[in-house]
């Protein structure tokens, strides 16, 4: 005869054998899905801002300059024209201004359910050149 808490050790065991195979199912039924988009980029108006203090770096690789948390059950199709930068591009003495080779793409990343975090890159990108003097006024 079992006890109470062998018979409730197996319910839970199987309980929780169950709900890995229904994740692992889960993961499989995302993971092979393509998730990459066409992306049409543009820029108006190129500006440049000294910073006064701070490191000098010679080259950056990684700057985001907008950012969008789209939730489930949102609209996920982005068709923005005009928009500001959330985070501007700011000049620590040393390789933007006057750069003529700077490329904007888009990326995204996906939070599933189960499995892999997937960091998407877009179809498409822009290129432009850095104006070769600093803005002086405020924008």
């Amino acid at each position: 005869m079992h006890t109470v808490f062998t018979r409730a050790n197996a319910i839970l065991a199987y309980t929780v054998s169950v709900a890995g195979f229904l994740t692992f199912f889960c993961f499989l039924s995302t993971v092979f899905l393509d998730y990459r988009a066409v992306a049409n980029l543009n820029t108006v108006k190129v500006v440049v801002l000294q910073r006064v203090q701070g490191k000098k770096r010679s080259w950056i690789f990684d700057v985001v300059l907008w950012d969008k948390i789209v939730l489930r059950g949102d609209n996920a199709v982005l068709d923005f024209k005009n928009v500001n930068t959330k985070y501007y591009f700011w000049d620590d003495g040393n390789g933007l201004k006057g750069n003529k080779n700077v490329t904007l793409t888009l990326s995204w990343n996906i939070i599933p359910n189960a499995g892999l975090l997937p960091s998407v890159n877009a179809f498409g990108s822009h290129t432009f050149a850095f104006p070769p003097e600093y803005t002086t006024n405020k924008l």
